[in-house]
Parts: structure tokens; C-alpha cells; sequence
């Protein structure tokens, strides 16, 4: 690996994360409720690499195993995209995006009893220093986004779940193959819970038979194309060159971006008060210190790379 691959990574990590910070805006901007949202936007980069021959290629080469493995990813990325753009209508775009900086914290806590690996005190430590930041993020907004506070906090646990369940799995495949596989999984699961979806969640449910309107399917075509399969297949060469200290940190800014494209778009400042931002400030601060003991310490063969599926928003998903 040279200076040059190195630079021309992070570079690369940083558009994605900019892109990233405008998938919250489109979910936004999109008028359709959260389910269809995330159906058509999974079905759309499905059916774009359904067209390419590597995908099927590489499908053929992986194992079943493999394959099993990233379809059970994929269903728990569906899960965390259901869950995160759920808290965007129920709250707005600056909530549901600070909802997902808990999930390196979080990361600290299940990763251990997923790997069976042993807890490490700094890290638990500052998960636990994020409470008053969790605190002062309630009660920094108004009572009607309480409850998308929490689907957000839910969708984090997906993004720490999934992120440590795939840990070792950056290699295993190619990126579109990965992408594909994962994204048409959790289109089929997504098609099979839409039935249920208006008794078990009436907030997300709507018709995935029914036609976008134009200007939503010109937001989902952007949100599908721009901000989920350019970043997620960048993404994913680029963990390649980088460690998981530089990874990490850059994704970090994630939720500072859409926060800042927030205010400029959709004045979300006046929505939220002087508490919600120190709320902020704290968590972030917690996660960059997290990131800071990460880059301390010395890594393990499993930690040469990491994988970030791109299609999670704004969230790194492993340490």
C-alpha cells in the first residue's frame, strides 16, 4: 500500500461521509412514509446491479455460507434503515442523525458479547459518559419527537449489532456483489413485512404498490444512486487502505454534516433548543474519544480492516 492509495482513500471516505449526510435531507425532502421510502430505495440499487455480470459472478463465487451470512446482514440493515428514516418523519433530519452517533458507544457494549471478547473499561466508560449527552438531547426538543428519539436510539442498536456481526467480513466478497446481495435481501424482507406493518407499526407503513409521485422518485433515483451505491461501493474499496482509527474519525463528522445541511435547508435550529446542541457536543465528543483509545491501541489480525456498510447512514458500524 503507497501514500498515494492512502490519500486517495480517505479522500474517498470523505466524500462518502458527504454524501451520507444527505441521505437524512432526502428522507426529508421524500413525502412517502418510511417503509415504501425504504423498499423502493433498496429495490432501486438491487435492480441497477442485477444488470451488471460481475454481480452474478461474484454471487456464483461466494460460498453458501457467505452468502448466508450477508443475507442475514442485509436483513438488519433493512431493520436500521426502516427504524432511522422512521425517527426522521417522527422527529426531523438533525434528531435522527444524532440518534446514530449512539451507536459507537453501543458498539463498546454488544460487540464484546457478540465476539466474546473481553469489555474494555475506557470504552464502557464512555459509553456511559454519553448519558447526560442522551439526557440533554430529550430534553433539548420538543415532546412530539420523543418518540422518534427512541426509534432513532433503536436503529442505532441495529447499526452496533450488524457492525459487529460483520467485523470480519470486509474481504469476503466483492463490494457491488456484497451491495446487491445485502440490498435485495432486505427488499424481500421488507415486501413480506409490509402486510404487517400497519398493525405493528402504523407510523411506517404505506403502499408499496402504488407509484411514487416525480418528484419523489427524482429524490429516490438521487437518494439510490448518489447517496447509497456510489458511497457504499467507494466505501468499501477504500477500508482497504486505511486503518480502522482513520476510518473511524472520518466517519465521525457524518452527523455534523447533516446537522449543519439540516439548518441551512430546513432551519431545524428554531426546532431544537440550546440543550439539544450541548447534548450533541457531548456524545460527539464522546465518539471522537472512543475513536482517539481505538487509535491507541495495538490492532489484532482481525482489526487490519473494517467494513462500514455504506448503507448505513451516518453511523461507522464497527470500531
Amino acid at each position: 500500500m503507497t501514500a498515494k492509495d492512502t490519500r486517495r482513500a480517505l479522500w474517498q471516505i470523505h466524500f462518502c461521509v458527504l454524501l451520507w449526510g444527505f441521505t437524512a435531507i432526502l428522507g426529508k425532502l421524500i413525502t412517502l412514509p418510511a417503509l415504501p421510502l425504504v423498499w423502493w430505495r433498496m429495490l432501486l440499487v438491487t435492480v441497477v446491479l442485477a444488470l451488471l455480470p460481475r454481480v452474478w459472478r461474484g454471487l456464483t463465487a461466494l460460498p453458501a455460507g457467505t452468502r448466508l451470512a450477508y443475507a442475514g446482514i442485509g436483513m438488519l440493515v433493512a431493520l436500521h434503515w426502516l427504524t432511522f428514516y422512521g425517527a426522521i418523519k417522527l422527529a426531523n433530519a438533525s434528531v435522527a442523525a444524532t440518534c446514530m452517533a449512539f451507536a459507537t458507544p453501543m458498539t463498546a457494549m454488544i460487540e464484546p458479547l457478540l465476539t466474546r471478547q473481553r469489555f474494555r473499561p475506557g470504552d464502557l466508560a464512555l459509553g456511559l459518559l454519553s448519558l447526560p449527552g442522551i439526557w440533554l438531547v430529550v430534553g433539548g426538543v420538543p415532546k412530539g419527537m420523543h418518540v422518534g428519539i427512541a426509534v432513532g436510539l433503536v436503529s442505532a442498536f441495529f447499526v452496533a449489532t450488524f457492525g459487529s456481526l460483520n467485523k470480519r467480513m470486509v474481504d469476503a466478497g466483492d463490494p457491488l456483489t456484497v451491495t446487491a446481495l445485502e440490498l435485495g435481501t432486505g427488499t424481500l424482507l421488507l415486501t413480506l413485512l409490509a402486510p404487517l406493518m400497519p398493525t405493528l407499526v402504523p407510523a411506517f407503513a404505506g403502499s408499496l404498490l402504488v407509484l411514487p409521485s416525480l418528484p419523489d422518485m427524482l429524490w429516490l433515483l438521487l437518494l439510490a444512486l448518489a447517496c447509497t451505491l456510489l458511497p457504499y461501493a467507494l466505501y468499501l474499496v477504500a477500508l482497504r487502505h486505511l486503518s480502522a482509527f482513520t476510518a473511524q474519525l472520518s466517519v465521525n463528522l457524518e452527523p455534523i454534516y447533516a446537522i449543519i445541511l439540516a439548518a441551512i435547508l430546513f432551519d431545524e435550529q428554531h426546532e431544537l433548543h440550546t440543550r439539544f446542541y450541548l447534548g450533541v457536543a457531548i456524545i460527539l465528543a464522546v465518539v471522537f474519544a472512543q475513536g482517539l483509545l481505538a487509535g491507541r491501541r495495538k490492532p489484532g489480525p482481525a482489526d487490519e480492516h473494517v467494513e462500514m456498510l455504506g448503507i448505513s447512514e451516518s453511523r461507522q458500524l464497527v470500531e
